[in-house]
Order: C-alpha cells, then structure tokens, then sequence
C-alpha cells in the first residue's frame, strides 16, 4: 500500500449532510464531484454511469483520491451503478469514498455544523469523550449497540456507516416484520422503514427509531446510519481500534 502524502496543517473540510448521508466535494480517479463519505462502504467506488462518461469500461481501475486536502495515490477503485445509494440525495453523487481509503487517517465527523476532518494519526486534536472498541467486519469499522423492539432484546456488532441513509438496518436472520404488506420494500432497494421501539448506543437511547432490513452480512447484527449517527460527533481512531463518541453540540 501506498502512504499517503499527509497536508502540512489541518485538513478539515465543510460537508453536507443531506437525506441521511454525508457528502463531501473530492476528486476520484480524476472525476471531481460529490462523494457520500460512508464509513460502512468496504471499498471506494465511483458510479458507472459517471465513470462510463469519463472513459472508464472496466469493473475496477486504479487512481488517485484527493479530498480534504490529502492525496492518496494508486487507489484500487471499483467502478458500479449506485442508483439505489444516490436516487433521493439533490445532487447526483460521483462515488462512495469507502473505509479502504478512511481507515488511513484519524477522522472526525460532526453533522451539525457538516464538518470532517482528517488527520493523520498521532496527529489530531483533542477529542474528549465515550471510547467504543471499534472492531472490524468484512472491511467495515463496528461498534456495539443494542435494539429492543418490547418483547426481545438484541446486543451486538453493528457496523457504524456514515452514508447510510436508514437510520438502522438488522439482519434478516435475527430480525423480521411480522404481517408486512411488501416485506422486500424493507430492504436497502426498498422505500419502506419500520419502526423500532428503543436503540441504544453509545450510553444514549433512540426511541421510536425508523429501521429496515438487510441481508445477513459478515458477523454484524445491523448497521447504524446517519439519522441515529448525527445525534453525536464522532471519532474513528482506527489505528487506536477505538471510537469516541460525543454529543453533538
């Protein structure tokens, strides 16, 4: 792997958190536009349609990611439509800047006001608050946190993806909708979210919370998204294995 060419000062950038996800300007592969920065995303990924456009015909390629003002150069970068990620977002999203590329840095994400910043480690600015282990899952950072829908109470490893735009997923071998009219509308290519009594994470608790349904992936029990995510400012220290959560201000 290459090492990344770390920016002389800080590099924090202002974000945009629109329809449950965070986006941030960047340039991938050589196409500048708007990237849902997703924690939760294994790999870095630019859309077909975009990357057609650009002359790209294979189903990967390598190149350069640059965003808040860091270089990182010969990136193995997947190509592939990204309808169901970007169809409610009001700008057409370039790609997905994955956990491949994130997990180099110290990075902080705040939502309110949409702030990251990355920092290269044993470089970053005080950060107080809750420390999480921060595990890892088929490429993706996880952290504990539980559900209770009133009659059965759940604890275990979600994956924690900042470009999720449900606010929870479960997996289906732990979870279902009993009596739902389209159970598959539950799913990431599906418009439909139950609800969720009680989510707990982080010393905090969710009541009422809008959740779907995923396909059983790795050892997590779900996915936690932007809707319960931007209640906090957060941390990943990946190279510390720790998450550090906080209240949003």
């Amino acid at each position: 792997m290459t090492a990344p060419a770390w920016p002389a000062g800080a590099a924090e950038i202002a974000c945009r958190y629109e329809a449950g996800v965070i986006t941030v300007p960047a340039s991938v592969g050589g196409i500048a536009g708007d990237y849902i920065l997703d924690t939760g995303a294994p790999f870095t990924t630019l859309d077909g349609t975009q990357a057609q456009a650009a002359g790209f015909t294979d189903e990967a390629t390598v190149g350069d990611v640059q965003v808040a003002g860091v270089r990182l150069p010969d990136r193995v970068l997947r190509i592939a439509k990204l309808d169901v990620r970007t169809w409610n977002l009001p700008t057409p999203a370039s790609g997905v800047i994955g956990a491949d590329v994130l997990r180099d840095f110290v990075v902080d994400v705040s939502y309110a006001p949409c702030r990251v910043r990355l920092s290269p480690p044993g470089r970053e600015p005080h950060f107080a608050g809750r420390i999480l282990a921060l595990g890892w899952d088929a490429g993706r950072p996880t952290a504990e946190a539980s559900v209770d829908d009133g009659v059965r109470e759940v604890t275990g490893r979600f994956v924690v993806a900042t470009g999720m735009n449900a606010p929870l997923r479960l997996a289906d071998d732990i979870a279902a909708v009993p009596g739902a009219a389209k159970p598959h509308e539950l799913y990431p290519d599906g418009v439909w979210l139950a609800r969720l009594p009680v989510v707990r994470f982080a010393g905090a608790v969710g009541e009422d919370v809008a959740a779907g349904l995923m396909k059983p992936d790795g050892e997590v029990a779900g996915a936690l998204g932007g809707q319960v995510l931007a209640n906090f400012r957060l941390r990943f220290d990946f190279a510390a294995g720790r998450l550090i959560v906080a209240p949003a201000r």
